[in-house]
């Protein structure tokens, strides 16, 4: 597999998956804007070869299809865990014949680990008075606090046991020696920072952009804790991790990245950052986090600067999320015996809806995987879970879905948990980082029969309703500062006595357009311990037991960040510019407002 960047854009090149444009071009929000219409037709990755302002080229949309995917990560991990699980499930008790079938994995496993050296095409260039101002960082969306690095390999390493994290939390540049430190309390950055300003020890941070593909894999990917990501990344390419120990760093650099940003974060120091367009579809909102000062950039004497951008689904990070899916999936099972199948739907920011198929062999036991589930990992952070023991393709919500109404008992099969940590990107609870969870079950055998068909009059003030799927009803409610309660009211209507599940929208018709688009609409806009609504609902043995139908107010709420959308000068600009970015044409111009919602 890929080493670094360089061959992974060869391959693209050669396979007709990569374009150049020469035509000078913006960072600031003309890139991410020509980078979302490529990617809404399904385009190529795009190398910029000039980037207004700055000393190195750009190269974006890397990732932006299943192919392309496939093409930097291959089979070779997906196939290694594979039979790993199967060889783990299967050698106790151990015989002749079944070691020697393993004999390939433990192989494999021999190549995987770190090499390290004191040199490395990272290296190259040294420059401890550089500037942020000579790379080519983007400003993805108008109501950006600024310009951020957002393909970042951010390592730090516990400032006590030395073990390490790499996650990708984006970077905002505050000016050309400072970036701002997106860690979010979940995640392992965050907790060796604390523990670094508990200790008052200083804190070293390396940002690594570019190098194997990997490695941004193992960045993103959702390990355990004490998992290390640079064996991930080994593993991946099917290859020792080269690391170079640059002098007297405090950590050593990934050999074959393109560039190393090293520094300290200032201690106990927060400065303001954001707001962000993020992969929720809107903005996440300004708050206070660490910053960093830089003390070097090391890189390639010609290095290439990667980005991406993120906003509504699909985009990017959609493709390389359930590339990991696929990655991780054997784990599941090994890792949560009960669990059978797990699927996070991108849709929804991946964090809003998960789904599980899950064993049920004595009452409740389906109880058991989802507590498993939601304390597992980052999977913690999932705000709702449907779960079912059926033969059911998680990959199919709309089927899925059915099954679960089909068999699911409002009384005892839907539970919400209050007061609870929620995704620092979902603003749908109260506060930042607070929240609450649900989970509905739908086991066992039917209990109704689930029309597909509305004939009845809806309560005044609800204008349209369309049906989804079978079970479930989409309406058009009043506004939500018009009337909050407005989901209480409809649940009482007899016009909705045969469908289970209602969903409270703004717009009905093109919150039904597509599955994508029913995905985003509904579970990026609620909480369900504020917006979860039955027609019924008593104590019973202190659980809430709620009587049907049950609706869904997933109305826009005030408070809640806009939706992103591009200004209009940029617009204007990308649509009068097109021919001249791609003068040879073949490069379709899709519809960045809507991407992939509508598909």
């Amino acid at each position: 597999m890929h080493r670094n960047l360089r061959t992974f854009l060869d391959e693209l090149r050669s396979a007709g998956e990569l374009v150049e444009v020469d035509a000078p071009v913006d960072p600031k929000l003309e890139v991410a804007e020509i980078h979302r219409r490529v990617i809404a037709a399904g385009g190529p990755a795009i190398l910029f070869r000039n980037p207004k302002g700055a000393r190195f080229p750009l190269v974006m949309n890397l990732f932006g299809n299943a192919r392309r995917v496939e093409m930097g990560f291959g089979r070779h991990g997906q196939n290694f865990l594979k039979k790993l699980v199967h060889t783990v499930e299967t050698i106790v008790p151990p015989t002749f014949q079944k070691v020697w079938e393993a004999r390939d994995l433990a192989a494999a496993a021999f190549k995987v680990g770190m090499r390290r050296k004191t040199h490395g095409p990272v290296l190259e260039v040294r420059n401890r008075s550089a500037s942020l101002d000579d790379l080519p960082i983007i400003t993805s969306w108008p109501e950006d606090g600024g310009p951020f690095i957002t393909w970042p390999l951010v390592y730090t390493q516990h400032p006590e046991d030395g073990r390490h994290n790499l996650g990708m939390y984006r970077m905002q540049a505050h000016d050309s020696q400072h970036l701002g430190l997106h860690f979010q309390i979940h995640k392992g950055c965050g907790y060796h920072l604390m523990e670094a300003e508990r200790l008052e020890k200083p804190f070293p941070v390396t940002c690594f952009l570019g190098g194997p593909p990997a490695l941004i894999a193992s960045a993103i990917a959702p390990l355990p804790e004490n998992v290390p990501e640079l064996l991930l990344a080994s593993l991946l390419q099917d290859a020792p991790l080269k690391l170079a120990q640059a002098g007297d760093n405090a950590h050593p650099f990934v050999a074959e990245c393109e560039f190393a940003i090293h520094g300290y974060a200032l201690p106990k120091e927060r400065w303001p950052e954001g707001p962000f367009g993020d992969h929720y579809g809107y903005y996440s909102l300004q708050h206070e986090y660490p910053v960093m000062k830089i003390r070097e950039i090391a890189h390639r004497r010609d290095a290439i600067y990667p980005a991406t951008v993120v906003g509504k689904p699909r985009q990017e990070d959609f493709f390389l999320g359930d590339f990991l899916q696929e990655l991780l999936s054997p784990l599941f099972p090994l890792v949560m015996p009960t669990v059978r199948d797990l699927w996070s739907y991108g849709e929804t920011g991946y964090h809003s809806l998960a789904g599980a198929v899950v064993k049920d062999r004595y009452p409740r036991e389906a109880m058991v995987s989802a507590f498993r589930i939601l304390g597992e990992g980052q999977l913690s952070l999932t705000k709702f879970l449907l779960m079912t023991d059926g033969d059911v393709d998680l990959k199919d919500f709309t089927g899925t879905l059915e099954y679960v109404l089909a068999r699911t008992d409002f009384a005892t099969d839907l539970h919400v948990i209050g007061c609870t940590s929620m995704d620092t990107l979902d603003y749908a609870g109260p506060k930042v980082n607070e929240g609450s969870k649900g989970f509905l079950m739908g086991l066992g055998d039917p209990i109704r029969d689930l029309t597909g068909q509305f004939r009845g009059e809806l309560p005044a003030g609800f204008e349209n309703a369309e049906v989804f799927c079978r079970g479930c009803l989409v309406v058009d409610g009043p506004d939500y500062a018009n009337e909050p309660g407005a989901a209480r009211r409809l649940v009482e209507s007899k016009a909705l006595d045969d469908w289970p599940l209602v969903i409270l929208v703004d717009d009905a018709k093109t919150a039904t357009a597509t599955e994508a688009r029913f995905l985003w609409s509904t579970f990026t806009r609620f909480e369900p311990a504020a917006d979860i609504h039955a027609r019924s609902g008593e104590i019973r043995r202190n659980h809430i037991s709620y009587g049907g139908p049950v609706a869904i107010d997933s109305r826009m709420k005030p408070g809640y960040p806009d939706e992103l959308f591009c200004d209009e000068d940029t617009s204007a600009t990308v649509t009068h510019r097109w021919k001249e970015y791609f003068p040879g044409g073949g490069v379709e111009m899709g519809n960045s407002d809507v991407g992939h919602l509508d598909d």
